[in-house]
């Protein structure tokens, strides 16, 4: 296989609980050859990662572009049976599985795909999200919810719910195939009833720059640099270095958080409902303090323009964390083949393993499209065609194993982006360490809240315990049912 070449990016528990958030909503409309105009209530919203987006939508009612058929995979687009509804809805809070929908599958003849896009920020994804399952019984046929999008940080909120439907009823089983924590985050746990699939997988690395890993360490070589980089005590270390030497280690005061966050050894809350401070927090809380007070990291946001920029050719950040998604939807400035540095860059599993995010499609309980729905989750799981062009074609790490291990076995496949480097094969090993475990409902906005709230710790504005008193003040506002210290 060629080796591919990434596209340039420049565009920067049943019972569901609400926050009170509102947003414009995002819609738009897509038939079955061709995009067409969104409704009244649609935004167009421009999201930073596959698991974040921006906190505003902009209303649209332009009429999109004719979709490009030339990449539709065959086997897709089945003929629906008359009883079947006219309009699938669907749910999501960024464009990240909607253009690999668009590219890659044939919706049925007749029936009409609708967008409804909502940022992810602060939780309002989840309130639109609700307040329309809420609303489904009650619904027209073509307002009803018929698939939606949940991430790791939310997904048992729906899945242990009676808004999800049994997905082994339409067609759909687990399969061999596919990951198993995959499989378990979308199993309901008071039935084993399987509530929907992923279609990705989301093992996570340390993405290094090559050039400045040679600067500092003296060696840009994958195997060279895990050495190097292989716990925490080596990375502060060499922390040090990178800013003695007039680098950065990573570009934001939030950039290693998903990593200690992934390895807790307790959920955010308790079975009596308290918040749970795990001692990985305070080994982030005290790493981060450090990282700040010493310069070895920016302050910015892991979403912020001011740590984007440090993706260029001119950046002065040796690492980054995240999955296959996070370099191919989330780093754009790095894939800029002007201002960037594609080539340049390299991954290794880094001090800790741990995986983030990933999308699971739902099947949303009351849906008049159960056959489009089945065909739409098989096409995006079963079906290799499909996979291997996720790979090939868009650097996903799918959730198929056959398809995954194909390629990492292929010894003329690489990844342009990092240097010829064949990230395949890395995840697959990154795989095999996943579990799916100590995971609430409430983990979004606790995992965006704490880092938020101990900025001001870092930079000296206020005293630790200060900060945390700030967080637990917004854990009651947001969830008053917790009960903090």
């Amino acid at each position: 296989m060629k080796k591919r070449i990434l596209a340039a990016l420049l565009a920067s528990a049943a019972v569901l609980s609400f926050a009170g958030c509102s947003s414009n909503t995002t819609s738009s409309s897509t038939p079955a050859d061709s995009s067409s105009a969104a409704d009244s209530s649609a935004a167009d919203s421009s999201t930073p990662a596959a698991d974040e987006s921006s906190s505003v939508a902009e209303e649209s009612s332009a009429p999109a572009a004719e979709a490009d058929d030339s990449a539709k995979t065959a086997g897709t687009g089945i003929t629906v049976s008359e009883s079947e509804g006219k309009v699938f809805n669907i749910y999501a809070w960024n464009e990240e599985f909607k253009g690999f929908f668009e590219k890659y599958y044939t919706v049925p003849e007749g029936i009409t795909v609708n967008w409804v896009i909502n940022p992810s920020d602060d939780g309002v994804y989840q309130d639109k999200l609700d307040a329309a399952l809420q609303a489904q019984a009650t619904a027209a046929a073509d307002d009803k919810v018929d698939m939606f999008l949940a991430e790791a940080d939310y997904i048992i909120k729906y899945v242990n719910s009676d808004y999800t439907m049994d997905v082994s009823k339409i067609g759909v089983s687990a399969l061999d195939t596919e990951y198993k924590y995959t499989v378990d985050a979308a199993t309901d746990t008071r039935n084993g009833q399987l509530k929907g699939v992923s279609f990705q997988c989301c093992p996570a690395a340390l993405i290094y720059r090559r050039s400045i890993a040679e600067a500092v360490l003296g060696t840009s070589e994958p195997a060279e640099v895990q050495a190097k980089l292989s716990d925490w005590t080596k990375f502060n270390e060499v922390a040090k270095q990178a800013k003695d030497l007039g680098y950065y280690m990573t570009a934001s005061y939030a950039e290693t958080f998903r990593t200690f966050s992934n390895n807790a050894t307790s959920p955010w809350v308790d079975a009596d409902n308290n918040l749970v401070i795990d001692d990985v927090f305070n080994q982030w809380i005290d790493q981060a303090y450090d990282f700040v007070q010493n310069e070895y990291t920016l302050t910015s946001d892991i979403w912020g323009d001011e740590k984007n920029a440090q993706m260029f050719k001119d950046g002065k950040t040796m690492c980054f964390f995240g999955p296959a998604w996070y370099y191919n939807f989330s780093m754009g400035n790095a894939q800029d083949p002007d201002k960037g540095c594609p080539g340049d860059w390299a991954i290794i599993q880094g001090p800790q393993a741990y995986f983030w995010g990933g999308t699971w499609l739902l099947a949303a309980e009351g849906s008049d499209n159960p056959e489009m729905l089945a065909d739409v989750f098989n096409a995006f799981t079963a079906n290799e065609d499909i996979c291997t062009k996720l790979v090939e074609n868009e650097s996903q790490f799918t959730n198929n194993t056959n398809v995954n291990q194909k390629f990492a076995e292929d010894p003329n496949y690489g990844n342009a982006f990092l240097g010829g480097q064949n990230d395949t094969a890395i995840f697959v090993e990154l795989a095999k360490n996943i579990k799916f475990e100590n995971k609430t409902q409430y983990d979004q906005l606790l995992s965006e809240g704490l880092p938020k709230y101990m900025l001001d710790y870092f930079t000296g504005e206020v005293t630790k315990d200060e900060a945390l008193a700030n967080f637990y003040s917004f854990v009651n506002d947001k969830y008053p049912a917790i009960v903090t210290p």
